[in-house]
């Protein structure tokens, strides 16, 4: 019996650890989305020009040797890998697999953001054929551009799902960590679903159309630079 309850004390300390764990992770992730979604969500007001030139100052904030380490993917590890580990660890799990807040947690770890990532940051520096390389100075928002408009179908539908799966995720653990820790002295409890969505995801997705529909300003030795990095993604080969 003392052995269980000393394994009982143990498991409720490691699962309080790992919900503040995912609680103090997600204020860098949303100082992350912020500056990250404000370079598309400006495209609205002065297209792929403005857009690009938000986006080189954001740059200095979560694509620096040190920022993209700890500031953006060392959070976002922390903040998936602690939720993981406490569905492992709780006797009864949190939420059942089927919640919002599971699935859009799940379905953007697991398959939105690291397509993402790898179709915007990593394709682009290093393909197959290095002589398709493309230099950090070079990806801008005609990346992007050329993309929705070569690929509309599937880019559309990796933003869309990637911009609504981060926003609703975001509303319902911002309510999470509302009701748990600020209700007492801030007020009633919130549901913020509504309001994540028109903050994160409806700017970002309006200039994106705008985008779409702005001609292609690159050179077309460029283009086929940018095309050969899209279609290190799978899916740009096949859809």
């Amino acid at each position: 019996m003392p052995s269980d309850r000393r394994t009982q004390s143990l498991r409720d300390w490691s699962v309080s650890s790992l919900t503040k764990v995912s609680y103090l992770s997600s204020p860098f992730i949303a100082t992350f989305l912020l500056i990250h979604l404000s370079a598309p969500a400006i495209a609205s007001l002065g297209g792929s020009s403005l857009s690009s030139q938000t986006m080189i100052l954001g740059r200095e904030y979560y694509q620096t040797s040190f920022g993209e380490k700890y500031l953006v993917l060392s959070p976002i590890a922390a903040h998936a890998l602690s939720g993981l580990s406490k569905r492992l660890l709780s006797k009864q799990p949190p939420r059942p697999a089927r919640n919002l807040l599971s699935i859009t947690g799940y379905s953007t770890m697991l398959f939105f953001l690291p397509i993402h990532f790898f179709t915007h940051r990593l394709h682009p520096a290093s393909p197959l054929d290095p002589i398709h390389s493309v230099g950090p100075a070079e990806l801008d928002f005609e990346f992007v551009k050329l993309g929705l408009q070569k690929w509309p179908f599937v880019s559309w539908a990796l933003y869309a799902g990637l911009l609504f799966s981060v926003g609703l995720h975001f509303a319902d653990g911002a309510s999470i960590i509302w009701n748990s820790w600020l209700k007492e002295s801030l007020g009633r409890p919130r549901r913020w679903r509504t309001q994540a969505l028109a903050a994160l995801a409806f700017p970002p997705l309006i200039g994106l159309w705008f985008l779409a529909n702005e001609p292609s300003l690159v050179l077309s030795s460029t283009a086929r630079r940018f095309e050969a990095a899209f279609r290190e993604n799978w899916l740009y080969r096949i859809l």
